[in-house]
This record gives C-alpha cells, sequence and structure tokens, in this order.
C-alpha cells in the first residue's frame, strides 16, 4: 500500500495529513472551515484515494494560513506516498459538470511543480471562505507533490460554489487516472522523476 503521513506544526498551524493512495476514497477531515472542509472531502471521494486531515490554524486572522499550510502538508504526504513513481500512470484529465458550469483539469506526477489557474467566481466570496484561497491550497499541494496541475473553468459559472466544486472533483478524477498503476516501468524517457 501506498501510504504516507506528513505534519506541520508552527507559529500559525498545526496540521497533519494521511494519504493511502491505494485506498476506496475514505476521508476524515478534521478542519476549521465548513467549504474547505466539503472540498477536501470531495478530493478524497472522488479520486478513491483515502485522506485524514487534522488542521487548526490562526483562524481569528482568517483561513489563508490554514488552507495554504494544509496544501503543503497534504502535497508532501502524496509526494512521500508516490515514493519513486515506478509504474504509475503520470498523467490524469478530466472535463467536470457541475450544473450550469464545467473545469477541466489536467495533472502531470512528473516531478516538476507548476499551477496553471484559470477558474473563475462570480461574486468572489461568502461570509466564511475566500474563494481566492483554493488557488493558495492547489499551489502549494502542486509545489509540495512535485507536480503540474492545469486548472481552467471551460464558460463562466453562476455560481462560486459550483465552480469549486467543479475544480475539486475534476482534481480527483485527474489524480485518480495519474496515481494508478499500470506497469513496472517508471514513466519516464529520462529514467528518473
Amino acid at each position: 500500500m501506498r501510504k504516507a503521513q506528513e505534519k506541520r506544526d508552527t507559529a500559525e498551524t498545526q496540521i497533519t495529513a494521511e494519504v493511502n493512495l491505494d485506498g476506496t476514497g475514505k476521508y476524515s477531515i478534521n478542519f476549521p472551515g465548513s467549504l474547505f472542509r466539503h472540498m477536501l472531502e470531495l478530493l478524497s471521494k472522488h479520486s478513491g484515494i483515502d485522506i485524514k486531515i487534522e488542521a487548526s490554524g490562526d483562524t481569528e486572522v482568517d483561513l489563508h494560513h490554514t488552507v495554504e499550510d494544509t496544501g503543503i502538508v497534504l502535497g508532501k504526504a502524496f509526494n512521500r506516498a508516490l515514493g519513486s513513481r515506478k509504474g504509475i500512470e503520470r498523467y490524469g484529465y478530466s472535463m467536470m459538470p457541475m450544473d450550469e458550469t464545467r473545469c477541466d483539469v489536467c495533472v502531470d506526477l512528473g516531478g516538476r511543480s507548476n499551477l496553471v489557474y484559470n477558474l473563475q467566481y462570480p461574486g468572489g466570496n461568502t461570509e466564511e471562505f475566500d474563494y481566492s484561497l483554493l488557488k493558495e491550497f492547489l499551489k502549494a499541494f502542486a509545489d509540495h507533490s512535485r507536480s503540474t496541475i492545469h486548472v481552467n473553468s471551460v464558460y463562466s459559472p453562476e455560481s462560486a460554489h459550483h465552480a469549486a466544486e467543479a475544480a475539486f472533483k475534476g482534481l480527483a478524477r485527474a489524480l485518480r487516472q495519474a496515481v494508478k498503476v499500470t506497469s513496472e516501468d517508471l514513466p519516464s524517457t529520462k529514467g528518473l522523476i
């Protein structure tokens, strides 16, 4: 089983993340914001990757540090669980509809981090959540999982929640493909990822 655990303990946040890439999509997410907790649950459920997160932080300021640091810790856990990345499919892609909107997400687990982010949010924020933090999470996750992730709204959504949900479900389905073990070979002509 490809499992890993990572921890980050700073003056601003205390976060532990566990992943099982060969799981069934079981999750236990303890996060102070309900909307972002929902996004993490979607990520686990629709990827088939078991994810456990315990996160707390300086939410009296806002959720920024906690969301970003969760991306760091979860990314490190993914990177560790992937190991040498030998035999993985490496690439994944999803076109995810969510009611009136659609988000296309593709990933490359090839060892180089990059985020291309073109997600549109009508109306911006709720009282509880600043939607711009999703980019911070995805950037931290991409950097620390050593992955390239592209997230693109295909057309303007009417609901910010639907846009976010389409992005996280799309990422989940793309990761589901990319982490799948399909051979015994390293998916690179370089001989190293």
